[in-house]
C-alpha cells in the first residue's frame, strides 16, 4: 500500500485561494496513492504576527505560553484546508500534533521529537481519509503543548513519514529546492538537483532555510528521501538522499547566518564559570554551539571558553545577557554585530587549501575574520555583519562559479 507524506509551508498557504489550489493538488496525489497525510504550516505571516502581539505585552514572554499561542497558527491552516478538500470531494480530517501522536521532550519553543505514535493517523487513513496535520507542534510527556522551533513543520512531516513507513516525503514551499546560495543574495546561485543527507544537514545548521536540520536527521536515520519542491512551479526539485562517498566533494554551497553573538568567558575560573553559564543556558533553553576552551590552571588568567549563540532565534536574549553580565561582571564578554559565513561540501578539511584561499580572499577585500570552526562537511568563519553579503558573493564566485 502506497503512503506519501506532503508538507506545505511558506507563502504557499498564505490565503484562501492558495489553499484551494493546494486542495486540488492533494486530490491529485490522493488519486495516485493509497494513503496521503499532509502537514501544514501557519498561513503567511501568522506566526510573526503572534510573536509581535506577545512582545507588545511582555519583553520576555513565558515559553510555555508562547507555545500555546504559536500552535494556534497551524490549527487555523489545517481546518481551513480540510474545508477546501471537502469542497473537492475529498474526505479529510484535521489533527493537531498531539492528536497524531507527536511526543516531545519537555523543552518549549525548540522541543525535540522523541517518539511518534501515529495510530490515529493510521486509523483515519484506513477509512480512506486524507489526514491534515498541524506542523511545528507536539505534546510533551507532561502533556503540555510544545513547538519544534524554526522549520519545525519539516520535522513533523519527516518524523511522521518515518513512523508511517511512507514511500517518500514531499516538502513544498515557495522555492523549488536547494541552491548553492540564497538566490536573494546571489543572483547566479545554482540549483542542486540532489544533495546528500550530511551536506543538507550542515547547510541547515549553518543558516539555510529550505529544510530543517532535525528533519534531515530523521530522514537520514530512516533512509527516507526528501523531495524539496515549489508548490506552484514544478519544473525542478531537489532530492535529499543517501549518496555515494565523494559525490559531494568540494564546495557545494555558501550559506550565511545573520544574527550571531559570540560569548567569551575569561579568567582563572573560566571553566567553572562556563559550567554555571551552560547550566543557566540549558534552563533558559538557549542552544549553544561552536564551543572552544583553553584551560590551564586556576592561577592562570589566560584560561578561556567561548561559544556562539544564534541570537535571532532566542526569546528574551537581552534579558539573558543582562543576567549573565551581572553574575560574571568583567569575566564575560559578548561579541555582537557578527554573522557566520559557511562553506559546505564533503572533505573540505582534508587539506587546508580551501580555508587558506578563503582567508586570503576575505583579507584582500578588507573583511576581517573573528573566528573559524570546521567539521567534515563545513568551514565556518565569523565576519562583521555589515560585510556578510559581500563575503557570501565573493566566496560563491570563487568556489561555485570558478
Amino acid at each position: 500500500m502506497t503512503c506519501i507524506v506532503q508538507k506545505y509551508g511558506g507563502s504557499s498557504v498564505a490565503d484562501a485561494e492558495k489553499l484551494k489550489r493546494i486542495a486540488r493538488m492533494i486530490a491529485m496525489a490522493r488519486a495516485e496513492a493509497d494513503q496521503v497525510a499532509v502537514v501544514v504550516s501557519a498561513m503567511g505571516k501568522t506566526t510573526n504576527n503572534l510573536v509581535d502581539m506577545a512582545r507588545k505585552l511582555s519583553a520576555s514572554p513565558p515559553r510555555r505560553e508562547m507555545d500555546m499561542l504559536l500552535s494556534t497558527g497551524e490549527r487555523i491552516t489545517m481546518s481551513l484546508l480540510c474545508m477546501a478538500l471537502h469542497e473537492c470531494g475529498i474526505d479529510a480530517v484535521s489533527l493537531t500534533g498531539s492528536q497524531c501522536g507527536i511526543i516531545t521532550n519537555d523543552r518549549h519553543n525548540d522541543a525535540q521529537v522523541i517518539e511518534v505514535r501515529p495510530f490515529r493517523v493510521q486509523d483515519e487513513m484506513a477509512k480512506g481519509k486524507v489526514v491534515v496535520i498541524g506542523g511545528f507542534q507536539g505534546v510533551s510527556y507532561k502533556r503540555d503543548i510544545t513547538t519544534l522551533g524554526r522549520g519545525g513543520s519539516d520535522t513533523t512531516a519527516v518524523a511522521l513519514a518515518a513512523a508511517l513507513d511512507a514511500e517518500r516525503c514531499e516538502i513544498y514551499s515557495d522555492v523549488d529546492g536547494v541552491y548553492s546560495a540564497d538566490p536573494s543574495v546571489v543572483v547566479g546561485a545554482r540549483h542542486l538537483p540532489e544533495i546528500s543527507y550530511p551536506a543538507m544537514q550542515e547547510m541547515s545548521e549553518a543558516g539555510a532555510k529550505v529544510l530543517n536540520a532535525h528533519a534531515v536527521q530523521f530522514a537520514k536515520e530512516k533512509q527516507i528521501a526528501i523531495y524539496a519542491r515549489s508548490t506552484f512551479e514544478r519544473q525542478r526539485e531537489t532530492v535529499v538522499r543517501k549518496m555515494a562517498p565523494g559525490t559531494m566533494a568540494g564546495v557545494r554551497g555558501v550559506v550565511s547566518e545573520q544574527e550571531i553573538t559570540r560569548v567569551r568567558i575569561t579568567g582563572g575560573n573560566a571553566v567553572t564559570d562556563f559550567q554555571w553559564v551552560l547550566d543557566y543556558m540549558e534552563k533558559e533553553q538557549v542552544p549553544v554551539k561552536e564551543l572552544h576552551a583553553t584551560a590551564t590552571n586556576e592561577a592562570n588568567d589566560q584560561s578561556g571558553v567561548s561559544f556562539v549563540v544564534s541570537s535571532q532565534n532566542v526569546y528574551g536574549w537581552e534579558k539573558i545577557k543582562h543576567h549573565l553580565t551581572n553574575q560574571l561582571s568583567e569575566h564575560i564578554r559578548f561579541d555582537i554585530h557578527l554573522s557566520a559565513l559557511s562553506l559546505i561540501g564533503e572533505g573540505l578539511n582534508r587539506t587546508n587549501t580551501v580555508l587558506l584561499e578563503t582567508m586570503t580572499l576575505l583579507g584582500d577585500n578588507h573583511i576581517g575574520i573573528a573566528g573559524i570552526t570546521t567539521t567534515s562537511f563545513r568551514i565556518s568563519l565569523l565576519v562583521p555583519k555589515e560585510k556578510i553579503t559581500v563575503a557570501v558573493r565573493l566566496c560563491h564566485d570563487r568556489w561555485i562559479d570558478a
